[in-house]
């Protein structure tokens, strides 16, 4: 589904990505692991076509992303729910979701899907008419998810949605992302949250400082001692 080799992305001298290879087969769920500033939200800005990069590909469905605009990424079947949710806090709880749908033209189709969004959160039906500001920070990270949805993506980008979120809601929004990927959408989650991620993911990846330094079984890499004293705390 998604083939990424030899990816390179400088910011000025800063050699953010390192020939960053790693791929995503259809109906997974692959996690992109590492600390602060190993490059992982550089690499989902990347495949999104927010960022260029310098040298290397990105293939989607077999064709090649370079050059393709975002909201063209987007229509090709991947989106992306943005670090920091970036709602549009003045405008309806709807009217965000509705802002999803933005490269759509199927009203039947973003009908239907809303109440599809609505089914896996609740709580935004209950506020759908409410001002997006106005939302508690698991709300708002619900209403970015659904924003998301409403794309009708192949391949889910989420990065970091655990973010600043209580424990219980951290366990809620990790149950919601399998049961997206349950109802068929693959999902490429980035998330400092390696344990939460570890355990819901297929296959994971770990980057350091641009690099791709492990990669395998999400369940063998959560056991193995090196990932355990790096991530999980010991």
């Amino acid at each position: 589904m998604l083939k990424v080799t030899n990816l390179n992305v400088f910011y000025g001298r800063i050699h953010a990505l390192r020939d960053c290879s790693f791929e995503v087969n259809e109906g997974e769920i692959v996690t992109l692991i590492g600390a602060n500033g190993a490059g992982k939200t550089t690499t989902l800005h990347c495949l999104s076509g927010l960022i260029p990069s310098q040298s290397g590909e990105i293939e989607l469905f077999g064709q090649s992303l370079r050059g393709v605009p975002p909201n063209r990424i987007v229509e090709l079947g991947m989106a992306q729910t943005p670090e920091g949710r970036r709602i549009f806090a003045n405008l309806t709880v709807k009217e965000n979701l509705e802002m999803g749908a933005y490269t759509r033209k199927d009203k039947q189709g973003i009908k239907n899907d809303l109440e599809q969004v609505f089914t896996h959160f609740p709580r935004l039906k209950e506020r759908v008419n409410q001002i997006a500001g106005t939302l508690s920070g698991g709300e708002q990270q619900m209403l970015a998810i659904g924003r998301t949805l409403m794309s009708r993506p192949k391949l889910m980008l989420m990065d970091e949605p655990s973010m600043g979120l209580a424990p219980l809601l951290v366990k809620e929004i990790f149950s919601i992302i399998q049961d997206i990927n349950r109802a068929g959408t693959t999902i490429l989650l980035v998330e400092q949250n390696a344990h939460m991620a570890l355990s819901i993911a297929d296959r994971a990846y770990v980057l350091e400082t641009g690099k791709i330094a492990l990669q395998g079984d999400a369940k063998e890499l959560a056991a193995s001692e090196a990932v355990r004293k790096a991530y999980l705390g010991g």
